[in-house]
């Protein structure tokens, strides 16, 4: 699939999802993601016909290409366009180039503003596809569960290991897994008032899943942290929670997703603290009090004598 210029330019969210898809979609499909990829406006300004007829194919298959890209339906789409065109039109040319691999040549400028705006859209992105709702619900079972599983591999493991570590500070019993055969021992013992969480930016990492799917026989509530929700590890779960990150176009693609997925882990933490809010200030100052000796005063003499050495040198 070849990039014009201006498709370069106008790298949406709704164009990343697209191309993230492209090689899954049916030829049918392709074809409406073709005429969205020419022009963006034309989701606002034709209705479901039109646009089919546009694209030589049927309303009902643009309404499962919508599906196929990670929206409800056109409705969702066409607000999503309309943001997205919204924003680009506000935004300085040479902050919307995210849609591109770096190269040996690129500036050090370059790289820090196409990686900062490709973080800020995977971030907002993921913001906007989220269900407040269930994720309420589900900060409540954490609240009160006995115990939580989160596995991951890769960067995927660090994302778990930061919501793992927030959670036990404020009273929730939990374990990250990255190896499949300490995560499955771990797996058998989920009951009913447990939870497991499983992170994959591809949703088809087949330790993760393979996880998940023994925490899931064993009765556990079971959650999926994926950018794809039609992938094996989303149709396993409970819950799925998408995050946004197109590693095909914005490198390295292990940093988009993990931020996205510390953005899911921050907002479910929070919202779990708010169902207990006693009991996790009482976490909290109890835990902020154990680490207070441990906290350099930043004076030299508390530093080790070579550290302090080199600060102060003779």
């Amino acid at each position: 699939m070849q990039e014009t210029a201006a498709e370069r330019v106008d790298a949406s969210a709704v164009h990343n999802r697209i191309r993230a898809k492209w090689d899954d979609l049916p030829t049918a499909s392709q074809r409406v993601a073709a005429v969205v990829l020419e022009d963006s406006r034309l989701v606002l300004e034709l209705g479901v016909n039109e646009l089919a007829e546009r694209a030589g194919t049927s309303p009902a298959t643009v309404t499962r290409f919508c599906r196929q890209i990670g929206y409800t339906g056109f409705v969702a789409l066409r607000m999503s366009v309309a943001t997205e065109l919204g924003r680009t039109s506000a935004r300085p040319d040479h902050q919307a180039d995210i849609g591109r691999a770096f190269g040996p040549d690129d500036t050090a400028e370059d790289v820090r503003s196409t990686l900062l705006n490709g973080t800020i859209r995977s971030l907002q992105e993921t913001a906007a596809s989220l269900d407040l709702v269930q994720l309420r619900a589900l900060a409540e079972t954490l609240a009160h569960s006995r115990h939580v599983d989160l596995y991951g591999v890769g960067s995927s493991a660090l994302a778990a290991e930061a919501l793992a570590g927030r959670l036990y500070r404020i009273g929730v019993v939990c374990n990250v897994w990255s190896e499949v055969h300490a995560g499955l021992t771990s797996a058998v013992l989920q009951t009913e008032d447990c939870v497991a969480i499983g992170y994959s930016h591809t949703g088809r990492t087949a330790e993760t899943i393979t996880m998940l799917e023994e925490a899931s026989r064993h009765g556990s509530l079971t959650v999926a942290v994926t950018n794809d929700p039609g992938s094996p590890l989303a149709e396993l779960a409970d819950v799925v929670i998408q995050t946004s990150a197109f590693e095909r176009f914005l490198q390295p693609d292990d940093l988009a997703a993990y931020y996205s997925q510390v953005y899911v882990g921050d907002l479910l933490y929070v919202l779990t603290a708010q169902v207990d809010f006693a009991r996790t200030s009482t976490h909290l100052a109890a835990s902020a009090l154990a680490v207070a000796p441990h906290r350099a005063t930043g004076a030299a003499s508390r530093l080790p004598a070579r550290l302090a050495a080199r600060r102060n040198p003779v």
